[in-house]
């Protein structure tokens, strides 16, 4: 059976909360904790935005250890593994900073396919529908 987070079409596993928004919403949400997605295109596109534009632009989050200490939490996850896996999927130092998205899209990209990776396991991740969903989120359409 496919990880939660890949049948959900979720990725990074966002949670539910009363104010989603997000464009690629499936109309059916049938998980009471996780959006779900109508592709996986539409979740990586979230899982940018909020990586890029809440975590980046808004919290000012600029390195895994600050990104990852938000996203998952102590008191919900082993926080501490987490951000030493993503850092050594990466090759990038906890506290080193990402970098600009525009300027550094690579990292990004990395980092959230280690994230995936840490939540859904190695073997159930799309990399074509992950570098669509980065177009997505950054607002260039691919036909």
């Amino acid at each position: 059976m496919l990880p939660r987070g890949i049948r959900n079409n979720n990725p990074l596993n966002i949670r539910r909360t009363a104010k989603d928004q997000w464009k690629g919403l499936a109309a059916q949400q049938s998980d009471r904790a996780f959006c779900q997605f109508k592709s996986l295109e539409w979740g990586w596109r979230a899982a940018f935005q909020l990586l890029t534009r809440t975590y980046y632009h808004k919290y000012r989050l600029y390195t895994i250890r600050g990104i990852i200490s938000r996203w998952a939490p102590s008191s919900e996850n082993d926080s501490h593994s987490y951000i030493e896996n993503v850092s050594r999927l990466t090759g990038i130092d906890p506290d080193e900073p990402i970098g600009i998205p525009s300027e550094r899209p690579s990292r990004w990209m990395m980092v959230g396919v280690a994230m995936a990776i840490q939540e859904n396991g190695m073997s159930s991740i799309d990399y074509f529908a992950m570098l669509r969903g980065w177009e997505l989120a950054r607002g260039s359409h691919l036909d």
